[in-house]
């Protein structure tokens, strides 16, 4: 008697459900820093670089979804004549907007949402709390392309702005804006 109400509930939920629910994959990509002085008397500012990391998306209604990821910023500190490796780490979440509803080849989308990045300067490692973290905000558009039933195509481009590192006796002036073109591939269910 009580498997009937559950029954009815899970057909009502799969009724609701559609091929591109849940989207999970790689995404490879550039970043391109702007305002990126951390402290003009040193001549210290962030260089340009590569990210890569994975996103996880979960399409709640026809035009609507949600997305959260990680990705790995590889850049360099230039300071003191010197190009110092380092890598920044971010974490975020987007709500994302589609003008075409799903099931579609192609979708466009505009996302914006929350991150936080971990600055880990060079020597230091962010395993053993050698970071400096920054809450922000992101914004940025894109398009998704249907290539086969069970793969999708990401192309975006994003905005980043956080508050910079502070490793100086100055304090840094505005926020960073870290612009992000990547390239991935989701696996959906």
């Amino acid at each position: 008697m009580r498997t009937l109400p559950v029954i009815s509930l899970f057909l009502a939920m799969a009724s609701l459900a559609s091929a591109q629910v849940l989207e999970i994959g790689p995404q490879f990509g550039v970043n391109r820093l702007s305002n990126s002085t951390l402290s003009e008397s040193d001549g210290a500012k962030l260089d340009s670089g590569f990210r890569f990391g994975f996103r996880v998306g979960l399409n709640t209604h026809a035009r609507l979804g949600h997305e959260v990821g990680y990705a790995y910023n590889r850049t360099n500190l230039l300071y003191a004549g010197q190009s110092l490796g380092m890598g920044t780490h971010q974490g975020f979440y987007d709500l994302l907007l589609y003008p075409i509803e799903e099931g579609s080849k192609v979708r466009p989308f505009i996302a914006g949402g929350v991150q936080f990045s971990n600055f880990v300067p060079p020597g230091s490692s962010a395993t053993s709390g050698g970071g400096d973290t920054k809450f922000g905000v992101n914004y940025g558009a894109g398009v998704k392309v249907r290539a086969t039933e069970k793969f999708l195509i990401r192309l975006g481009v994003q905005q980043f702005l956080s508050p910079k590192p502070d490793w100086f006796l100055e304090a840094p002036k505005g926020w960073l804006r870290i612009n992000e073109i990547s390239l991935g591939v989701s696996y959906t269910m």
